[in-house]
């Protein structure tokens, strides 16, 4: 079963609504012992870094998250914010985020943008993995997805980045360490290409 984690900061119902039409067993936690089953976890996220800490602090899933994730090694996949979360911290806040992979939350700098653009970051994109995953099965030669985001994951090791995203440059919008899965976009906006995605990731 695949567990969405509902701490108070994510589109729960598009993703829960996904799986359902790929006839993919799905849960939903808002307590510690609803999220203790969990086999495979999504941990979406919206608004502001230190605004998704909080409410996840507040939950009191937090511990019972980080046994399953860094003990048994259950996958797990940050969506937007829930991605930036699993950073060690960001330029957005003050608070610790979950540190899974290391790295830190940053703005994009306007200022060395070679194109007049703006932020947010906002509409369709293309996707690029630099690595072989399961997660991008099947979307090889085709995948754009939605992002609306002013902030991007600067991981520590390069052998984290999953995939890129040219936005004024390059930046990273996906990530990968072991068992721990994140994505900058929204695979729940993103039509069919966001649930292959989510299908790969319930497949894995």
């Amino acid at each position: 079963m695949i567990t969405i984690v509902n701490y108070g900061s994510g589109n729960i119902r598009a993703i829960a609504n996904v799986y359902k039409r790929l006839n993919i067993a799905v849960g939903i936690a808002s307590t510690p012992d609803e999220l203790r089953a969990a086999e495979k976890i999504v941990l979406p996220g919206v608004g502001a870094f230190d605004q998704a800490i909080k409410c996840l602090n507040e939950s009191g899933m937090k511990g019972i998250l980080n046994e399953l994730v860094i003990e048994k090694k259950k996958p797990v996949l940050g969506i937007c914010v829930g991605m930036q979360i699993l950073a060690s911290s960001s330029e957005e806040g003050v608070l610790d985020g979950l540190g899974w992979i290391d790295g830190e939350v940053k703005k994009f700098n306007i200022a060395n943008f070679t194109q007049k653009t703006h932020l947010p970051h906002m509409g369709w994109n293309d996707v690029v993995p630099v690595k072989n995953s399961k997660l991008f099965v099947n979307l090889e030669n085709s995948h754009l997805f939605y992002f609306l985001h002013s902030y991007y994951f600067s991981c520590s090791n390069e052998k984290d980045v999953l995939a890129v995203t040219d936005y004024g440059g390059n930046f990273t919008s996906a990530v990968n360490s072991d068992n721990v899965f994140g994505v900058q976009f929204h695979p729940e906006k993103s039509h069919q290409w966001g649930i292959q995605l989510l299908k790969n990731f319930g497949e894995l």
